[in-house]
């Protein structure tokens, strides 16, 4: 990855981060609060995202998309949840939603959709995990079944995230059921508007309340013959292909919360006085701040690694996907909440965000696989040979 030759990101790359950290201090983070308190889609995020062309930037620019590669996505995701956790889920899951038809999708599906999607139009969201399938997700049971030049689905997804905000839907359904996993998977684009399609309350979650999460239902949805991305039997192998690619957005994600919440406490550890003095003077915080910066750094490192690898399609990109997303939450989890601690009993109410920030920062050790789901992936990895050898 020639930007992390000299382990220096390039300047375009700089200029990327500069204008997503701009456009977050003024039009993303003064809404932070209220969207976590009112458990509220941010529709000031979302507009300013959508105008500044940030809301989907993975999207090549033959569909009208802004063609940002790999690791200008990260940090455009990184920036965003620095700010607001909710906030960075709409790039991200746009992205998860959508690279199932970039990686096998046929030209008239994505001309159809990612036009749309970098248009503004309408976000895309990814239905995977069901009521019984959740690491588990070739226990899958909804069906679509082959009716002429037609398919028809029935089941029901769960944890589906901005669930009802998007107009559109990657889902895996069975189509054979006896294969299962092998070959038994089938990946369609689905409509909001389709009829059959409707959606549950709300989840009352611990984070990220401002991205809504709901059950999808599918009752007799009927679809035409050309919503199914690559060829029957393949939607397996293209979740966990896409799976790969997006972990690494997750890595960012927990990323940036760390580094906001570590921007806080640092902040606040230089004007906090006790015992007549500072606390960031005391010895004994200066080392907790020591290792929240250090871990911070090196989970940026090792995500921006993965992201080099997503971007070129290296054949260790399902362990490095794994790694820098398990780590890099390992950390958020952790920094987050050094900070609430940094803050002491302010820390712990909601007049201060890194209660907010450590609240959200759980979610990225969950979604997308769980962290003790990613070591599985990792070991298989690296028992198979496949991690390079540096």
């Amino acid at each position: 990855m020639t930007e992390l030759g000299f382990y220096q990101l390039s300047e375009e790359h700089q200029a990327i981060r500069e204008a997503v950290r701009d456009l977050c201090d003024a039009k993303i983070a003064p809404y932070a609060a209220e969207v976590d308190e009112q458990a509220r889609y941010p529709q000031e995020a979302s507009a300013a995202l959508i105008a500044a062309d940030f809301h989907a930037p993975h999207v090549p620019e033959e569909y009208g998309g802004a063609g940002a590669d790999a690791l200008a996505t990260v940090i455009v995701i990184e920036e965003i949840a620095r700010a607001c956790v909710s906030s960075s889920l709409i790039p991200a899951v746009n992205k998860l939603g959508s690279l199932p038809l970039m990686l096998r999708g046929s030209d008239h599906l994505k001309e159809t959709y990612l036009t749309q999607l970098a248009a503004g139009e309408g976000g895309f969201s990814y239905c995977l995990s069901e009521p019984d399938a959740g690491s588990d997700a070739g226990a899958m049971k909804t069906r679509a079944v082959r009716d002429g030049d037609e398919w028809v689905l029935d089941g029901v997804k769960r944890w589906i995230t901005n669930a009802e905000v998007s107009q559109y839907y990657t889902v895996m359904a069975l189509t054979d059921p006896d294969k299962g996993t092998r070959g038994g998977i089938s990946a369609f684009v689905v409509e909001k508007s389709d009829p059959g399609v409707s959606f549950g309350a709300p989840e009352k979650k611990l984070g990220i309340k401002g991205s809504p999460t709901k059950e999808v239902y599918f009752d007799k949805v009927r679809i035409p013959g050309d919503r199914l991305i690559g060829e029957v039997g393949t939607g397996f192998a293209t979740a966990m292909a896409t799976l790969d690619h997006t972990r690494v957005t997750i890595a960012a994600q927990a990323v940036g919360v760390a580094q906001g919440a570590l921007d806080y406490a640092l902040g606040y550890a230089q004007e906090r006085k006790q015992f007549g003095k500072a606390i960031a003077d005391f010895q004994g915080l200066q080392f907790m701040l020591a290792d929240m910066g250090m871990k911070v750094e090196a989970a940026r490192q090792l995500t921006y690694a993965a992201a080099g690898r997503s971007e070129r399609g290296d054949k260790d990109l399902t362990f490095f996907g794994a790694a820098a997303k398990c780590f890099a939450s390992d950390v958020a989890m952790e920094v987050t909440t050094n900070a609430v601690q940094v803050l002491g009993g302010y820390g712990y109410t909601r007049d201060y965000p890194v209660e907010r920030m450590m609240r959200d920062a759980k979610i990225t050790q969950i979604y997308e696989g769980t962290n003790q789901v990613q070591r599985i992936v990792m070991a298989r990895q690296l028992l198979a040979g496949v991690q390079s050898q540096l």
